[in-house]
Formats: structure tokens, sequence, C-alpha cells
């Protein structure tokens, strides 16, 4: 119990060590004592010499009398930015998620982001990432006309946030309309019918954030895409209906 707990250190030095702790005791009494204890209500003063009262200061920091002095040491010169440790980290997530084969690795320390990917990928000047698997055949899509396309989308840790492959159906919509995510439109813009294409999304580049959106942070965004069709559409205008034909 600390009422038991004899220091042989002077009650001056005790309001300076403990000035984080609300002050255990609350003044000095019988200061012509030869015996100094730390008690609940009063502490009485020690008559050594100064350099004994120093040494065994020394001995309660050295032996770990106060954790809190020593693991501050510790701490404090550490860098909290270890590259490599984040790089194993984020690795060790993304297998656990299962993300795919040569997934790019994301390296974050709070709005610092870096990629690590192979080689593969192209990175355009718009800051968007891209690397194709197939490339395709046939016409690249172009506003006004409609595409065809499975995906799947990940996040920064490799976790699947959406695919349609799941829903069972492929996505279809028209280009140039603003329907889609910008970072998503510009990679899809120049496939080819049958190509298949992994996009790193940047954020500016990505969906709006906020409590009414499905995001809630500004992250990179990766998208597996497999262009399946790209068709020509055309209005339509009957009487009084107005639509738009896509074959």
């Amino acid at each position: 119990m600390l009422s038991s707990f004899r220091l042989n250190f002077p009650c001056a030095v005790q309001g300076t060590i403990f000035s984080q702790r609300k002050q255990l005791t609350h003044g000095c009494t019988n200061q012509n004592s030869k015996d100094y204890y730390l008690v609940q209500d009063s502490c009485m003063l020690h008559s050594e010499k100064p350099l004994r009262r120093t040494l065994f200061l020394s001995v309660l920091v050295s032996t770990g009398f106060f954790p809190t002095l020593s693991s501050y040491g510790k701490t404090k010169g550490k860098n909290p930015y270890d590259e490599n440790r984040l790089l194993q980290q984020n690795r060790r997530i993304q297998k656990e998620n299962n993300a795919p084969e040569e997934f790019p690795n994301f390296i974050r320390e709070g709005f610092q982001v870096k990629i690590v990917s192979s080689e593969n990928y192209v990175k355009s000047d718009s800051g968007l990432i891209y690397r194709d698997f197939v490339v395709g055949e046939g016409d690249c899509p172009k506003d006004g006309q409609q595409v065809t396309f499975h995906y799947v989308g990940y996040n920064e840790s490799g976790r699947r946030i959406d695919s349609s492959y799941m829903q069972g159906t492929p996505a279809k919509i028209r280009m140039g309309t603003k329907a889609l995510v910008p970072g998503f439109e510009e990679g899809i813009r120049d496939m080819r019918p049958g190509g298949k294409r992994r996009i790193i999304i940047p954020p500016e580049l990505g969906p709006p954030v906020g409590p009414s959106t499905f995001f809630s942070a500004k992250q990179f965004e990766v998208f597996d895409v497999e262009l399946l069709s790209v068709q020509n559409c055309e209005r339509r205008t009957v009487a009084f209906y107005s639509d738009v034909i896509c074959n």
C-alpha cells in the first residue's frame, strides 16, 4: 500500500514528481525527523546528505519505479511514419481480405498515401492509374454511346465493396452523361470491347464523400472492369413520349 511504502527523498521533490498526479500529499510536518514517509495526509523531511538522496532517486528511476518517465523517453524519438511497417500491414490486411493477385499496395499515414505497384501500371496526367490485362478489339466508346460492362470494386485494404457479378447482371451506362464517377469514366473511355482493365482512382477523381453518400472518407478506389460491348444510341420520339434507344 502507498501509506506503508518508504521513500528516502525530500518532501520538496515530491510535489514536482507527482505534479500530474494531483499531489498525493497535503504538506510537510515534523521537519526535524530523520525519516521520510509518504502517507495520506502528511510527510516527514529526511535529513541525509544531498548526494545520497540523488543516488537513491536515480535508483528509483533506473529500476522502473516511474514507468511513465522511461516509456516517454523510448517513444518520444520514434518515427510514426515507418514506411516498411505500413507496407507490411497493408499486405497482411489485403491477404486477409482475399485481394486479387498483383493488387496494388497503399502506404497510408494520415492523408499521405504512397502506391506500391508493379511496372505494368500506367499513370495518366490526371492521376488515374490503370493496367490492361486484356486489350480487347474494336472501337473505344464515345460520348452518347452505351457501354455494357462488369466490374468489381475494392478499397485500399483489398476488401470488395461492390460487384456486378454478384448482382447477376452487367452495368449499362451512356458515356458523357456524368452518370459515372469521373475516374471510372476516364478509365473505360479508351478501352475496347472484350478488354479487361484494373483502374486505380485517386480521391480527386473519385465519388463525393459525406454522410449522404456511400463513401465516408477520401480513399483510393480500385476497380476491375470487363468491357462487354459498345452500342450506338439514338433518341426516339412518339407523340409526347421521348426516349433513347441503344442498339
